[in-house]
């Protein structure tokens, strides 16, 4: 049985809408952070993830990255989560900075 267009537009509109956020559990599983730490990283609002509607928090990617390069500094140099997320939070600024000058730099050629 074949559909029409306007009845598969029908259909399409029914379902929910995709997104790119994460949820709690696959977070979990994607970092590896122990939920207490995730917490204290919330807590801190060195995080600061979405909230749906039924009051669960929701993650970027982008959240995901930094958390696992945070347990990995905190692995490393055995870190507390404070201290491990100012170096995250300065390497990024580092990565920022350089982006400008060369953006600046290209700019002047």
């Amino acid at each position: 049985m074949t559909r029409t267009i306007l009845e598969l537009q029908m259909i399409s509109e029914e379902l929910p809408v995709q997104s790119d956020r994460i949820a709690w559990a696959k977070f979990l599983q994607l970092t590896g952070i122990h939920p207490s730490k995730l917490v204290e990283l919330i807590e801190m609002e060195w995080i600061i993830p979405a909230k749906a509607a039924d009051k669960h928090y929701l993650f970027t990617r982008k959240d995901v990255f930094r958390v696992r390069k945070l347990i990995r500094i905190c692995d490393d140099f055995s870190l507390t989560p404070t201290g491990g997320s100012i170096i995250v939070d300065l390497l990024e600024r580092v990565q920022e900075l350089e982006r400008k000058v060369e953006e600046l730099e290209s700019g002047a050629e």
